[in-house]
């Protein structure tokens, strides 16, 4: 297994907006102006890609496949941690058959060496992979994304697998499909969230684990940016154009924005998360933690 952090993305030649399954997703806008559209998605995408690698990533690219655009966003594919990568079952047609070429892929990661496991979900069980199953560095349990795209019953079978405690959250607006488009956890134990995404008990939820002073809460004109769908790499965080607010509060806690073009992406519904998987993400406590984890508990307590 290899100790530079690697990620996962999807060429983007086939890439189109085709098709909706979501509120973001109107094939009208890509339609009118098709060829200029896919040079812009190819530009993006690349300059996503030398983001991280200038930030000491790697990527690994899957092909992608004719009729399965959203096979861009990869981060849907699969739950991974430790090496382990539990594949994913997709609700709708349309990218289900996404799900055998993300299969072969993940076990050529496996052969190579990247991956030591790979696994299937039950048969029946819908969830979409780590776009509703966020990892959370310094808590180390999962919150997982459930009520749109994803069921509440595959919290239990992720908890089970990977020996990790899981926290449910309800997502009540369809424009906030999988729960990494409104919420993200950061290295140092804040959590970046749209509280209008989700349902009262899951807010609260948020409000019990996460102290007043780390928790970042975003509103919706930010939501609405997709700036919330980040990749964060120590202490950079990629994502789409945000508020100078949002960022103002973020650079002020250390970290490093890196705002990207991904308008091509928004119009699926997509950002810099969708668009990655974080394939050597480890449950191995980050320096500080356990100090970190025991003031948790005892707020929580």
């Amino acid at each position: 297994m290899t100790s530079v952090p690697t990620f996962l993305m999807t060429d983007p030649a086939h890439y189109e907006v085709s098709y909706s399954i979501n509120p973001w997703m109107e094939p009208s806008h890509w339609s009118a102006a098709p060829e200029e559209r896919h040079r812009q998605a190819v530009s993006c995408w690349r300059a996503l890609r030398q983001a991280l690698e200038q930030a000491g990533a790697r990527v690994e690219v899957v092909p992608g496949q004719p009729g399965l655009p959203d096979m861009l966003f990869p981060a849907n594919a699969a739950v991974v941690l430790d090496g382990c990568a539990l594949m994913a079952r997709f609700l709708y047609p349309e990218r289900q058959g996404e799900e055998p070429y993300f299969h072969a892929f993940f076990q050529q990661l496996r052969e190579q060496g990247h991956l030591r496991q790979v696994d299937l979900l039950p048969e029946g069980l819908i969830h979409e992979g780590a776009g509703d199953c966020i990892w959370d560095p310094l808590r180390r349990h999962f919150w997982v994304g459930w009520g749109q795209r994803s069921a509440y019953e595959a919290t239990a079978v992720i908890e089970k697998h990977f020996g990790f405690p899981v926290v449910p959250l309800q997502l009540v607006s369809p424009r906030y499909y999988h729960l990494d488009v409104c919420f993200y956890p950061l290295p140092g134990g804040e959590v970046v969230y749209y509280p209008g995404a989700l349902s009262e008990a899951s807010r609260a939820e948020i409000r019990r684990r996460v102290s007043d002073d780390l928790r970042i809460e975003a509103g919706e004109a930010e939501a609405e940016l997709l700036c919330l769908n980040a990749v964060n790499l120590g202490h950079d965080i990629f994502m789409a154009k945000g508020t100078p607010r949002l960022k103002d509060q973020l650079e002020a806690r250390g970290y490093r924005c890196i705002e990207l073009d991904l308008a091509p992406f928004i119009l699926s519904g997509g950002g810099a998360y969708c668009m990655t998987l974080h394939l050597d993400r480890s449950s191995a406590a980050q320096d500080g933690a356990a100090n970190w984890q025991q003031q948790d508990l005892q707020e929580i307590g």
